[in-house]
């Protein structure tokens, strides 16, 4: 029986997303977008994807939901399944109501990502038998052009850089999928059945309870049971989160130079929009609250001024290194210094 009660999260996130809006047209032929974005951040960057890419697809609000859900699912099923049976004397009382405030936490999550993100490489990290996706959210993008005052045409075309560029790199760079699920699963092994909350729930009291609910419902639960050992595990893994979002970042902005007509104003507009509503790339954001901590916006700005500076001091090839193996990768305190990491790698 797993732990978090997946159909509490999609009622929950059903209800946090409100109604449908009307679907209508994307402003551009998706398909030909993304062709033409391959082709400009293939150009651009060398990396060389495999096998072809995802078929880009127009999805509404619920649809992006029930993908990610799916995707969260997978992933956390395995390493949850059996953590109320380490709950002692209260396993049986905690299990249904930490699941369902488990499931509440994901789906209300869900339910606010999908009424903001724009766009998504939706990949199953940690299961390489699941087809990648590569969806655009049309209601999103629609009330985007509209809240920024941009032109929806030049928006999707600029968001379509981005979520390509995710998807090269993953397509390309064979290493990265199964680095950032060996990390994931350090992370996630703190939530094995052999964890003990004797120095949380003392006593097995309806106070015990509640406090441990209160845990679950705030994201304390992954982060009590990650425990302080898992301090370098997480730096490896905000550094490599911070790497793959700022090249996507550096990317989109590279090759929307010869390509958009208005860059400046979209980064100035989406750079805006992200500060004042706190938005995270949708890839990363579920890990970032369920797993208890936050990559917080400056390390994500953090990551593009590196690749920035990176390819004004050894151009387009010397981030390429980047890319080579989890040893060229840079490290959390590298990424404020692209010259001492130049130096390691060349």
């Amino acid at each position: 029986m797993t732990m978090i009660d997946w159909s509490i999260a999609r009622r929950v996130g059903g209800l946090a997303l409100g109604d449908e809006p009307e679907p209508q047209l994307l402003p551009g032929d998706l398909i030909a977008l993304s062709e033409d974005a391959e082709r400009r951040v293939v150009a651009y960057t060398g990396l060389q994807p495999a096998a072809p890419l995802p078929f880009p697809e127009s999805v509404g609000r619920g649809a992006w939901l029930e993908a990610n859900l799916a995707s969260m699912q997978r992933m956390l099923d395995p390493v949850t399944e059996n953590l109320g049976d380490s709950f002692g004397p209260l396993s049986g009382a905690l299990r249904p109501v930490a699941g369902a405030a488990l499931g509440a936490q994901v789906g209300g999550l869900g339910g606010l990502l999908g009424k903001r993100v724009l766009g998504q490489y939706d990949l199953a990290l940690t299961d390489d038998d699941v087809a990648p996706r590569l969806l655009f959210v049309e209601p999103n993008l629609r009330e985007a052009a509209g809240e920024l005052e941009v032109d929806p045409a030049e928006l999707l075309r600029w968001v379509c850089f981005h979520e390509v560029t995710h998807a090269v790199q993953f397509g390309s760079v064979t290493w990265l999928r199964p680095h950032i699920a060996g990390l994931l699963g350090e992370l996630l092994e703190g939530l094995d059945p052999r964890f003990d909350l004797k120095d949380l729930l003392t006593l097995p009291s309806i106070d015990d309870v509640k406090a441990f609910v209160g845990a679950v419902k705030t994201g304390e639960l992954f982060r009590l049971v990650g425990g302080e050992d898992k301090a370098e595990t997480l730096d490896r893994v905000q550094a490599t989160m911070a790497l793959v979002e700022g090249h996507a970042e550096h990317v989109m902005d590279a090759v929307g130079a010869d390509a958009l007509e208005d860059l400046a104003g979209l980064r100035a507009a989406l750079d805006r929009r992200r500060s004042e509503r706190g938005n995270r790339d949708p890839m990363f954001a579920w890990l970032e609250r369920l797993l208890g901590f936050e990559l917080k916006l400056r390390q994500y700005t953090l990551g593009k001024a590196f690749c920035d500076e990176v390819v004004v001091l050894g151009g387009v090839e010397a981030l390429q290194v980047a890319f080579a193996s989890p040893e060229q990768a840079p490290g959390l305190a590298e990424l404020a210094d692209p010259q001492g990491w130049l130096a390691r790698t060349t």
